[in-house]
């Protein structure tokens, strides 16, 4: 997770931290009116523990296909800089989600080939905004991320995005296998990261294709590398051996976008 390190004052009420969020509705009656409304929703966390009404929160937050997170109340004192939340907080969507097919639409209209962005488990807010901001300008179809270990889009991510969040299309999915399966069955290659594989810059990117970012600390998961197509790398002549996953995205991208560009003067 992107901050391990508790800057919460323990001794007083103040629990802000860089998990504080100015988009969240706060308490069991408002998020559940907010459930009811038809708004959009990111995220319900809770305290299933403190049971009740809370129950009842989380039956209409799966009807409504929010994702539910059980966490400890302390967390949530720590998300909504107060401990009156009474084990419920609610964080707004800044964009509504598609679906795949509304992403493949996109290239559909535009007359191009396909080229799509999925993020495996990319956790830190701040890497899925920049990741959006870099797709957006270099004009990819769409993104992709899981509906579980994922960041989403909450306002951390809009503003990271600088907007860019509400233009670009993102897919949340259930199972990320599965997606590139069906992405495969499209005519879409597969593209994923890894360190010891060929140099991206030897690897053609002008095609239909859906490349795929790893998580910060892991990578790719073992069967989102097992779907890819093609495997690339970044060269890394340094003492380090890794990237932001978001410095990493952008290299990526716009290296497939300079492919393009080329063969669409070329024909």
């Amino acid at each position: 997770m992107p901050y391990k390190d508790d800057r919460t004052r323990k001794g007083g009420k103040d629990y802000r931290s860089p998990e504080s969020d100015d988009s969240f509705v706060i308490g069991r009656n408002p998020v559940k009116e907010l459930l009811r409304s038809g708004k959009s929703v990111d995220t319900v966390y809770m305290d299933t523990a403190l049971g009740g009404s809370l129950s009842q929160i989380s039956r209409l937050a799966k009807e409504a296909g929010v994702v539910v997170k059980d966490v400890k109340s302390d967390k949530l004192s720590r998300m909504c800089g107060s401990d009156a939340h009474q084990g419920v907080i609610a964080a707004a969507a800044c964009a509504e989600y598609v679906s795949v097919e509304d992403i493949l639409a996109v290239s559909a209209e535009k007359g191009t080939s396909p080229f799509i962005i999925i993020c495996d488990e990319i956790e830190d807010p701040h890497n899925l905004g920049a990741i959006i901001r870099t797709a957006e300008a270099a004009g990819a179809d769409g993104i992709i991320i899981p509906k579980r270990r994922s960041a989403s889009l909450n306002m951390t991510v809009h503003r990271t995005s600088a907007g860019a969040a509400s233009f670009l299309p993102v897919a949340r999915v259930s199972n990320i296998p599965q997606t590139i399966d069906m992405l495969k069955e499209r005519g879409i290659w597969i593209y994923g990261t890894q360190a010891d594989a060929p140099s991206y810059t030897d690897t053609d990117l002008t095609g239909a294709c859906a490349v795929v970012i790893g998580s910060e600390g892991f990578g790719m998961s073992r069967l989102v590398r097992e779907k890819c197509d093609v495997l690339v790398s970044l060269p890394m002549l340094g003492k380090i051996n890794s990237l932001n996953a978001s410095v990493a995205a952008g290299i990526f991208i716009y290296e497939a976008l300079r492919q393009r560009m080329i063969k669409a003067r070329k024909n």
